[in-house]
Order: C-alpha cells, then sequence, then structure tokens
C-alpha cells in the first residue's frame, strides 16, 4: 500500500489521478506534489551509461553499515525539493510514485520541501520518526542537508541522492549519486548552440539557482566549450532566473532593453528558456529566428517549441529516476557494491527530431 498525499493548491489536476487512492493518516508527513505527472514514466526510461561512466569507490551494505532490507516489506521515503510547477520535479516525483507501486514497496511517504532547505531537513527528519528505513532524496542544494544525512546515518538509515549532488562523504553521508553529466550537458548545449548561430553572435545566460552542482556545471560546460569552439559566440550577461518561467521571462524583459545585440539565449533549463520566448515574442522578436534559444531538460512545451520553429535546441535532463533508484536500491540490499556516482544517458532534441520524439518528452 501506498500513502500519497495531494497538493491543496494543485486540487484541479489531482481530479485526473481519481483512480489513485488517497489515504491519509495521523502525523504522516504531507507532500504538495500532484499525482497526474502528466506523461507515462514508462516512457525513455532512464539508462546508467557503461560502467567506465560511473565514478568513484563502491559502496556495498557491509560497508555502509546498515541492515539488511527486502522493499516490499519496507517503509521508504521520497524527499522531493522544489515546488511541482516544473515539469521536470512532476515528472520526477510521478516516477518514484509509480515505480514504488510497481515493485509493491510496503509504504512509500513523499514531501516536497517548496523550495526552502530548512524544510527539507525537517521532512527528512520526521519521515525518519515515522520509521523511514529507505531514502531517496532530490536535494534542494549542494550544501546544507548535513543535519538531516547526519539523523538518517544515526538510525542507520540508508540514503540514495538524485538529480543533484551534494557536498557530503558517499558511503557515509550517502550512499550514491543518480544523475546525469552536468558539464557534458553544458557542453552539448555549446556545440547546439554554435550549429545554430554558425558560431558568432552575442550570447545571454540564464542561470539556474545558486547553490547547487547544477548550475555551477551547465555553467562551466557551456563556458568552456563555447570558448574553446567559437570564439566569435560572445558571452555578454549572464543572470540568474531560478530555474522559473516567470524569473527567466523577467531576466530576458531586461536584457532585451539593456542587451538590445543579444542573438542568442543559453537556458540552464527548459522553463527559464520558455519564459524567455514568451518576452521575445512581446518584444515584436522571433524567438528561434532573430533569437536563437537553446535549454536542457526535455520537456515537452519545449520540444513542442522547437516543432514550432521558435526554439533551436534541447539537451535532455532525463527525470524517470524512478525505475534507476530502486534497482540500484534492490542491487544495494542484494550485496552489490554502487559506485559513488551513476550516471545516466541524455538525448538531445533538435529540429531534425522534435516532431517524431515529442512522445516521449515529459
Amino acid at each position: 500500500m501506498m500513502i500519497q498525499h495531494r497538493s491543496r493548491t494543485l486540487a484541479a489536476a489531482c481530479l485526473l489521478a481519481a483512480t489513485t487512492t488517497m489515504l491519509a493518516a495521523s502525523g504522516c508527513a504531507k507532500s504538495e506534489t500532484p499525482d497526474n505527472a502528466g506523461d507515462d514514466s514508462s516512457q525513455a526510461a532512464q539508462a546508467a551509461k557503461s560502467p567506465e561512466s560511473s565514478s568513484g569507490s563502491g559502496c556495498s551494505l557491509r560497508t555502509y553499515g546498515a541492515p539488511k532490507l527486502d522493499l516490499k516489506d519496507a517503509v521508504v521515503g521520497f524527499s522531493q525539493s522544489e515546488k511541482e510547477a516544473n515539469p521536470f520535479r512532476i515528472a520526477e516525483t510521478r516516477s518514484i510514485k509509480d515505480e514504488a507501486e510497481k515493485i509493491g514497496v510496503k509504504k512509500l511517504l513523499t514531501t516536497n520541501a517548496q523550495s526552502q532547505l530548512s524544510k527539507q531537513i525537517s521532512d527528512i527528519q520526521d519521515m525518519l520518526s515515522q520509521g523511514v528505513q529507505f531514502l531517496i532524496v532530490a536535494p534542494l542544494n549542494s550544501d546544507g542537508l548535513e543535519p538531516a544525512f547526519k539523523a538518517a546515518a544515526a538510525k542507520k538509515v540508508p540514503v540514495l541522492t538524485i538529480d543533484r549532488k551534494v557536498n557530503s562523504t558517499a558511503c557515509k553521508d550517502y550512499v550514491a549519486f543518480l544523475g546525469s553529466d552536468f558539464v557534458e550537458q553544458g557542453k552539448r548545449a555549446a556545440d547546439a548552440m554554435i550549429k545554430a548561430t554558425g558560431g558568432k553572435g552575442e550570447v545571454a545566460i540564464l542561470l539556474g539557482a545558486s547553490g547547487n552542482n547544477v548550475t555551477t556545471d551547465r555553467t562551466k560546460g557551456f563556458v568552456d566549450q563555447a570558448e574553446a569552439q567559437a570564439p566569435g559566440l560572445r558571452i555578454v550577461a549572464r543572470q540568474t532566473g531560478e530555474f522559473a518561467r516567470d524569473k527567466g521571462q523577467q531576466v530576458m524583459e531586461q536584457l532585451i532593453q539593456s542587451k538590445p545585440d543579444i542573438s542568442a539565449v543559453y537556458a540552464e533549463n527548459d522553463e527559464m528558456g520558455l519564459g524567455a520566448v514568451t518576452a521575445l515574442k512581446a518584444a515584436g522578436k522571433k524567438p528561434g529566428k532573430d533569437v536563437k534559444i537553446v535549454s536542457v531538460d526535455g520537456t515537452r512545451n519545449a520540444v513542442q517549441a522547437l516543432v514550432n520553429g521558435e526554439y533551436n535546441a534541447v539537451i535532455e535532463s532525463n527525470p524517470r529516476f524512478g525505475p534507476l533508484a530502486f534497482a540500484t536500491a534492490q542491487k544495494f540490499y542484494g550485496g552489490e557494491e554502487i559506485p559513488e556516482n551513476v550516471i545516466i544517458s541524455d538525448r538531445a532534441y533538435d529540429e531534425s527530431n522534435a516532431k517524431a520524439s515529442l512522445g516521449g518528452a515529459y
């Protein structure tokens, strides 16, 4: 049986998930996540790259010091970091819930930190007090979760981190990290931008939220590759849009005024890129033509913008962590060593494959 809590603010979305039973229990951790992710989490399932792409020393049940566990008889917790306004987070949470149900996890508790680090810490501590035996955590920031991880370690509860790295010690504070190579994503975005622009022009970077490795790595990959491969592609602005569509739109509106010669935008997630599209259209510019746009994520709206000619490329960051996360957990409890970093394969979308690939986007 899975305990799933619904978002009051997203009640309309929840009605679409009427076939899912909601059980409310006194004292249970609350979740603000909708069940209807708008996608089939079985589509475009994640695949880990070859073993050679994984890195770090292995972590086993014995070296971690946790008790053996059958997930079907376990209480598992999932700590989501950000509001479910972002399609990435919706698809990620849905994938975890779907896979837990598929493999028969006894009980799944889910929480949402609503982009507040203090809440994510208390969410994890609350789930531990409710008897959670295994934790999957999507960290809000790379730093700051130490109190929560220490609380888990004190109860010998293994922690698997997904989609963002933490600056903690693997096989002590957490088992492993599952996610993309974010530097590589930035490099691929730069290659796509060079192709779209011919390697010339003025580029603005819409930075993600500060305090996590995703923003740092996607920026580094893009900047290093652009400087090395296209000196004529000048980066003239870097401003944070905090991974949010409205913020991306606001920043783009400001840049249109302050940097009118900008001919390209690299957005470190699709939501900011789509915000930039709105701002450009309002200013009478043609996104995808007057101003080239490349972003990272692979949401259905961004891929549709590609189909519509308002975008130039999207580098995927696959959020469907459920199957890989639980498969990794089962290997861990089966005695196998788990690499410190399990890197997944991400695809890319451009005008040549966007229409055919739209159904697999999230």
